[in-house]
């Protein structure tokens, strides 16, 4: 019955993030082309795939537990950095409720299921550390994007005010916060993963009374 409300949970977000990004698109004052532009549009599309994928088959390969570790890294970046450079800034989401939806709900809730419902593989320090590619493809694409369609999605991106070092030196920055953000959510899973394997062992021993034990020999006089 557990399962079935967590998947049922897991649709249920992934729909409301859905909902979300279609009516952030229908009322963007920009094109699709800038829209689709931003990490928060793209790491929140990654995240509706990964809770409705999650709801519907729950997969338990290596490579989706990966898949997921890292979206959920990129859905917990968005929220960070919404909360502590963007909060004032215009992000062309008119609506509020979406603005909230794509930089506050859905950071938190897929953290939570990762929190709470740990992939069923292990995974290497530095395969999590990998993560960090989508990341700075992303910031390569905007850097070179930026001059042709004269479109920068985020204030620190945008070399035109101050130049290109006061962009490098965020680069630098949110690089290095990024990789021990990668870091922690890699612990997370590992830390619950070796903690179940502790209860699930703790459980597989014979308790005492149990028909477990061996016979106790009598002494014959």
């Amino acid at each position: 019955m557990g399962v079935l409300i967590i998947r049922v949970l897991r649709v249920a977000v992934a729909a409301l993030g859905a909902a979300a990004v279609i009516t952030a698109l229908v009322t963007s004052r920009g094109t699709v082309a800038n829209f689709v532009s931003f990490f928060t549009i793209e790491s929140n599309i990654l995240a509706i795939v990964v809770l409705a994928v999650g709801g519907v088959r729950d997969p338990r390969a290596e490579r989706w537990a990966y898949f997921r570790g890292a979206v959920t890294l990129y859905m917990v970046i968005t929220g960070i950095v919404y909360a502590a450079l963007l909060s004032t800034v215009d992000v062309e989401l008119p609506a509020p409720w979406t603005n909230s939806v794509l930089h506050q709900v859905l950071p938190i809730l897929i953290l939570v299921d990762w929190l709470f419902l740990p992939p069923w593989t292990r995974s290497s320090r530095a395969r999590a550390l990998a993560w960090l590619a989508f990341p700075l493809v992303y910031f390569a694409y905007s850097l070179i994007r930026g001059p042709v369609a004269h479109f920068y999605p985020y204030p620190f991106l945008d070399p035109r005010p101050h130049g290109y070092d006061h962009v490098i030196v965020y680069a630098i920055v949110l690089a290095i916060g990024m990789a021990v953000l990668a870091l922690l959510v890699h612990r997370i899973a590992a830390q619950r993963l070796a903690s179940a394997a502790r209860q699930d062992d703790v459980e597989a021993r014979p308790r005492p009374g149990s028909g477990d034990r061996p016979p106790v020999r009598r002494r014959t006089r």
